[in-house]
């Protein structure tokens, strides 16, 4: 079997369990990243079998929270404002393209993981969102302490971020922090400010999982109460993947429209 960059393909070790695709070809090393899963791996080059990718963001598009209670030919609605800074251009675009099919306005910026902190309060200046997602790449030494942050690829790097950007808005309710990735400290970042963070099980999230929680809170009406359990359980992995505070929705309503 022969493989080359661009290939999907799965990990028979892993009783083929995620999907990657090949990035990079090092000898008999296959450098692979999760199509849908956040995650960085290596891998022999016969441990590796190819197949098939369909993408079903679609799927999706019903964890969207709709409101059917009100008459939309008389309100008019603002959702909130999102900003999601990224490690990831792939996982950038896609959760940006899922903002659009919501109708939410987003913007994007593709940041390393260790340069979030230095520009986050120059982004927050410049677009001054009401949502704020730090996330991209991210992965832990499971053999090591999980509560010492040096076990971990980024974390540091965002709860050093969350802090910033705290000191920038430190209200959770007026800036609402969504931050983390694969198999990131969780009790470190909702300590540093997060209002939402991944991942308390330490297991690796779906790339749209961040945008799921953000969509939600931009079209729930402002000062509405979210169902907290209900909100974490529209996301790929439901509590073990991402948690947070309560919270309330983001979105003003006005009339006439």
């Amino acid at each position: 079997m022969e493989l080359q960059i661009g290939d999907y393909v799965t990990r028979n070790s892993y009783n083929n369990d995620t999907i990657f695709v090949i990035i990079n070809i090092k000898d008999d090393m296959v450098i692979l990243k999760g199509v849908d899963i956040r995650l960085f791996a290596d891998s022999k080059y016969d441990d590796l079998v190819k197949c098939e990718y369909e993408n079903k963001d679609e799927e999706f598009e019903k964890t969207i929270l709709l409101r059917d209670d009100m008459d939309r030919s008389e309100y008019f609605y603002l959702p909130a404002k999102i900003l999601h800074i990224d490690g990831d251009k792939d996982y950038l675009k896609r959760c940006l393209d899922f903002y659009k099919k919501a109708n939410v306005f987003a913007v994007g910026e593709y940041v390393n993981e260790s340069e979030i902190s230095v520009v986050i309060n120059k982004l927050l200046r410049k677009y001054n969102p009401d949502i704020l997602i730090l996330t991209g790449h991210d992965a832990i030494n499971k053999s090591k302490d999980i509560n010492d942050i040096n076990n971990y690829k980024n974390s540091k790097n965002f709860v050093n971020a969350v802090f910033r950007a705290r000191e920038y808005e430190k209200s959770h309710e007026k800036l609402v922090i969504i931050a983390g990735a694969c198999q990131s400290d969780y009790e470190a970042l909702i300590k540093a400010g997060a209002n939402f963070a991944s991942s308390p099980k330490r297991i690796n999230i779906h790339a749209l999982d961040p945008a799921i929680i953000a969509i939600n809170l931009a079209l729930t009406e402002r000062n509405r109460d979210i169902n907290l359990i209900e909100l974490l359980e529209k996301t790929k992995y439901g509590k073990d993947g991402i948690g947070g505070l309560k919270s309330k929705g983001m979105m003003y309503v006005g009339y006439p429209r």
